[in-house]
């Protein structure tokens, strides 16, 4: 029997065959072993491969029958079907290589195969694959990282055009917010000159990289972090407050940006400082564009220092040459237009110190007037500024007035009216303008004494020679006007110097009308130093927390002020909010290094831990030492405060030991004794609730200073007491 025949049989008797399958066996060739009957495989096999493939689907059909039964063998040749001796039915694996009791394939090995990485067969393919977890990097601190290098080197080399190309290729232009929060932040704990990097790159990205939308996102996001940034930039109010003021002036933030931002804020935040000092300290105050545009050098990265060398040397050298319109072209490129009253003032006093220059100064003034370089109103303030310093550099040019006026009145700057303040034939005006000139003369050298010496008891002693307090208020605002054209040191010098006068021999009053003055002239202050009003403010705030000013002494300022001194009444407000801020003392004790750089709490915790150290060893000599190594010898008041509490609360007597060594050593002075003592009268009713015998070991106390000659003769108790 045919194959085909047996085939065609069963497959009609078990019915797994379809119509076209059957039609197809009908036509095979007999000597053809076997049709593909798979329905993936239609086409004719080869003799060899047509055999196997119904080999292997008999074998499928048969050994799963239909309805669960056993399938029949009959008629199927043996080589087909493997059988074993329990009667199941087994596949055959692969190639032979498999099953029970069967060598395998021929190539293989009874052990283990092993990859040996120095076969020269070697194929790393053969490695099993290892699964490795790897952390999934965050795009926006990749752009964060990236950004941060292209900021250092922008502040490197200043190439802005460079530093816009870097963030246009960076890419990710909707991280743009996190650029500008970054470029700000790294420049406000640099210098100067980095702030105006910063300030000039933002107004080159505006529009053309960085969406407005972006901009005020940026700034948003820097005032919503202020509170953190304050924990390492102690100044972060102050310098980001510019930063909005100047990018407002720049055209690159609306002002309703302000608006907007302090509705979302909370109100005890550090950003709703930094918006109330943007608005009120910088954007508010006369000239507002021109200070906050030049605070830190202007577009140039020059300092206010660096103009007026400039101005200096640019003027020597015209003097040197005669060319004007070289000195005309050096003017040009200083690029400080709104800054040309120095250059007309600068030329004035030069010309009043070389009699020979006065031709080429006048003839300089009029080619720069005259090609509109220099404008009409600032060279009308350059000269109404020389005229009101006439009287001081009269003192050291005895020519000075007759000079200026002779240039000012015989070419036209200035008229005859606006002289009056200089006197009729440079004359002064009376008796006691002439005792005014002197004095103010004899203080200015006192004053550059002690910025050289740092000698306090020195300069008291020479104020009390000249004899004449009635000048205390002239004395305060000559010492904060000197001290406001130098550096931190003489400002905080100038403070030092101030809480220790404010004992010796100047009353509250001085000090007082000493502010009004120096208020009322700040708009001219202004026009020297650029930064007047906010320094102004920082030495009414750091007078307040030295208790050289209580704070109702700024409102008795602000009302003594003239009615049209609008300048001078934001300088109080600036001062009232810093005094009002969060960590306020800390922050204006050191806001020019006030002695170490100590916060106000940690000079008191440092006081307070000394103390306790004495009371239980009673080693004089190393208390002594501490207190020395405070450097805080204006601060040593609250030495005295704390050692008579101690000595109240524990009723040992051991501390008064402590401050005579003190005194003998001069370490705490007779002014700091006296204060100390004072603070602790102003508050016994307070410190009796908690010792009840306060105010008798206070009397004794009190008696015992006055016995060793600790406090001032004019020290008295109230009448009350």
């Amino acid at each position: 029997m045919l194959f085909a025949d047996v085939f065609c049989g069963m497959a009609s008797n078990e019915g797994f065959l379809t119509e076209g399958q059957r039609e197809m066996l009908k036509f095979a060739p007999p000597n053809e072993d076997v049709l593909s009957s798979s329905p993936k495989s239609p086409t004719l096999k080869s003799p060899g491969a047509a055999a196997k493939a119904a080999s292997v689907l008999l074998t499928e059909h048969l050994v799963k029958a239909p309805g669960g039964g056993k399938a029949s063998t009959a008629g199927i040749a043996g080589r087909h079907v493997r059988r074993t001796h329990s009667g199941k039915h087994i596949r055959v694996k692969k190639d032979g290589a498999g099953g029970k009791g069967t060598w395998g394939r021929w190539l293989d090995t009874d052990g283990e195969s092993q990859i040996d990485k120095n076969d020269p067969n070697y194929d790393s393919g053969e490695e099993p694959y290892e699964l490795v977890g790897t952390a999934v990097s965050d795009p926006l601190d990749d752009y964060k990282k990236s950004v941060a290098s292209i900021i250092e080197e922008y502040f490197s080399t200043g190439d802005v055009e460079v530093t816009t190309s870097d963030l246009r290729e960076l890419g990710s232009t909707e991280y743009h917010p996190y650029f500008i929060k970054r470029l700000v932040s790294m420049s406000m704990d640099r210098h100067d000159k980095e702030k105006e990097m910063a300030s000039v790159l933002l107004s080159a990205l505006y529009a053309d990289v960085i969406n407005p939308t972006q901009i005020s996102r940026g700034f948003f996001m820097l005032v919503e972090s202020a509170d953190d940034l304050a924990v390492d930039i102690p100044d972060t109010v102050d310098i980001l407050a510019l930063f909005i003021a100047r990018a407002v002036v720049d055209d690159i933030l609306p002002p309703a940006f302000i608006a907007r931002a302090r509705k979302m804020l909370p109100e005890s935040s550090k950003g709703i400082q930094v918006l109330q000092t943007a608005e009120k300290s910088y954007l508010s105050a006369p000239h507002h564009a021109e200070l906050v545009e030049r605070r830190w050098g202007g577009s140039t990265h020059f300092t206010v220092e660096e103009v007026k060398k400039r101005i200096t040397d640019l003027l020597r050298e015209y003097v040197e040459s005669g060319d004007a319109a070289e000195a005309c072209r050096c003017i040009r490129k200083l690029e400080v237009s709104f800054f040309y009253h120095e250059v007309v003032k600068r030329a004035l006093v030069l010309a009043m110190e070389m009699q020979s220059a006065e031709p080429l100064i006048l003839k300089l003034l009029k080619e720069a007037a005259e090609e509109g370089l220099i404008s009409s109103s600032q060279m009308v303030k350059g000269f109404s500024r020389m005229a009101e310093s006439i009287d001081d550099l009269s003192l050291d040019i005895p020519s000075a007035k007759t000079s200026f006026q002779s240039i000012a009145i015989s070419e036209g700057w200035l008229d005859s009216s606006s002289l009056k303040a200089t006197g009729e034939n440079g004359q002064a005006n009376g008796p006691d303008d002439e005792k005014l000139k002197q004095y103010k003369k004899q203080i200015v050298s006192i004053i550059h004494e002690y910025f050289l010496s740092d000698d306090i008891p020195e300069l008291i002693q020479s104020l009390e020679d000249l004899g004449q307090p009635e000048f205390n208020p002239v004395f305060l605002k000559k010492l904060i006007t000197l001290a406001m054209d130098r550096k931190n040191k003489e400002k905080e010098m100038a403070s030092v110097l101030l809480s220790a006068l404010h004992i010796e021999i100047f009353s509250t009053e001085d000090i007082v009308n000493g502010f009004v003055m120096l208020l009322e002239s700040s708009e001219d202050t202004a026009l020297d130093i650029l930064d007047a009003s906010n320094e102004l403010a920082l030495f009414l705030a750091r007078a307040v927390i030295d208790d050289v000013l209580a704070p109702l002494n700024l409102e008795e300022i602000s009302n003594k002020l003239p009615p049209n001194c609008s300048s001078g009444a934001e300088t109080i407000c600036t001062a009232q909010s810093l005094r009002s801020a969060r960590h306020a003392g800390e922050r204006i004790l050191r806001c020019w290094g006030g002695g170490t750089g100590w916060a106000v709490e940690d000079a008191k915790d440092k006081i307070q831990k000394l103390l306790e150290e004495f009371e239980s060893s009673g080693v004089l000599c190393e208390a002594c030492r501490c207190i020395r190594e405070l450097g805080m010898p204006f601060f040593n008041h609250e030495v005295v405060k704390k050692a008579l509490v101690m000595a109240m609360e524990k009723k040992n007597d051991r501390m008064l030991d402590l401050l005579q060594a003190c005194f003998s050593e001069g370490l705490i002075t007779i002014n700091q004794m006296t204060k100390g003592f004072g603070r602790i009268n102003d508050g016994l009713e307070d410190l009796a609730l908690d010792i009840p015998n306060a105010k008798d070991k206070f009397t004794f106390y009190l008696e015992h200073a006055k016995e060793r000659g600790w406090l001032l003769p004019s020290f008295e108790l109230p009448d009350a007491y």
